[in-house]
């Protein structure tokens, strides 16, 4: 079978990556060391969904400078808010699927772009600048009530609340439990040599003053006492189920439901894990949140008035 062109280059897109690690890593492992750190923080920016971009302009934008970056945010509705978080190398469109059920449900819905991307400024990022990026948006709209994450956007929620974020409910979708496999994943992909990936590991580690060790879920989870929902498909070639297991042995109280056929993308979308998901966050919203479109209907036909309708602000 014919591949098509956008295969075909990116094929050949690795095999000069790989050949570049090799020619580097036999002249000068150092050097090989901080071009492979380079490329492991620069995130890509994928093209962007038309569904996607559908649901973000029926929100309301705003550009925030947070951390010393123009950082690109939508919002919805009115209620306790769920803020959405997006993987490396994605972008907050891709967890619109969210926005409507979750506005429906009597809740408000903020999503945005992490720096490096998107539609945000910055080229490189890291686990623990997401971390605080995560912090940081949702203290500058109001503080989030509960968090969606996926993939590696769970991870830096997770280091986030380790750090002191405050939530209520979370839900994590397909999401990693060890950056250091990660690293190891990035090295075999790109052809690094042991010796390579681990000097690129020190000085990621240098680089932020921390451990790697010290990110990985398993470590710190057990002290969370966040309630947890967490869905991770059998299939998931981007991040292997067993990592959403070892997040939920770890973190006390989570349950995992895991899908099939859906690999790591097409489930941000399964209204098999968008409905359950909803179903959590809208069942632990605080006593005083909006009542949601079914009580004010309700109460609206008790009076004989017509309920308002939420819709995005």
């Amino acid at each position: 079978m014919v591949e098509n062109s956008t295969n075909v280059r990116t094929k050949m897109a690795l095999w000069g990556v790989r050949a570049a690690a090799r020619s580097l890593g036999a002249v000068s492992p150092g050097l090989a060391a901080a071009w492979a750190e380079r490329l492991f923080l620069t995130p890509q920016r994928p093209r962007r969904s038309r569904t996607a971009e559908a649901v973000l302009a029926r929100g309301q934008p705003r550009m925030l400078k947070l951390e010393g970056e123009d950082v690109a945010v939508w919002s919805w509705g009115e209620g306790p808010r769920v803020l959405l978080v997006h993987g490396w190398s994605g972008y907050g469109g891709q967890l619109t699927a969210f926005v409507q059920p979750l506005v429906d449900a009597g809740l408000s819905v903020v999503t945005y772009d992490a720096p490096g991307h998107g539609a945000s400024s910055g080229r490189t990022s890291s686990l623990p600048e997401l971390a605080g990026m995560v912090a940081a948006v949702g203290e500058a709209t109001g503080g989030p009530y509960a968090v969606v994450a996926h993939s590696f956007g769970a991870a830096a929620t997770a280091v986030a609340l380790r750090d002191g974020m405050k939530v209520e409910r979370a839900v994590f979708i397909s999401p990693p439990a060890d950056p250091l496999a990660g690293i190891q994943d990035f090295a075999d992909t790109v052809g690094l040599s042991e010796d390579t990936w681990r000097r690129m590991a020190a000085r990621i580690e240098a680089r932020f003053d921390m451990r790697l060790a010290d990110l990985a879920l398993p470590a710190f989870v057990s002290r969370l006492d966040v309630p947890l929902r967490i869905f991770h498909d059998v299939g998931d070639r981007e991040v292997p189920l067993e990592a959403g297991e070892a997040v939920a042995r770890a973190w006390p109280g989570a349950k995992l439901t895991r899908t099939e056929g859906l690999g790591h993308f097409r489930i941000l979308y399964a209204p098999q894990v968008l409905s359950p998901a909803v179903d959590f966050l809208a069942e632990g919203r605080p006593g005083n949140a909006w009542p949601g479109p079914e009580l004010l209907a309700s109460m609206a036909s008790a009076r004989g008035t017509t309920p308002h309708r939420v819709h995005g602000r």
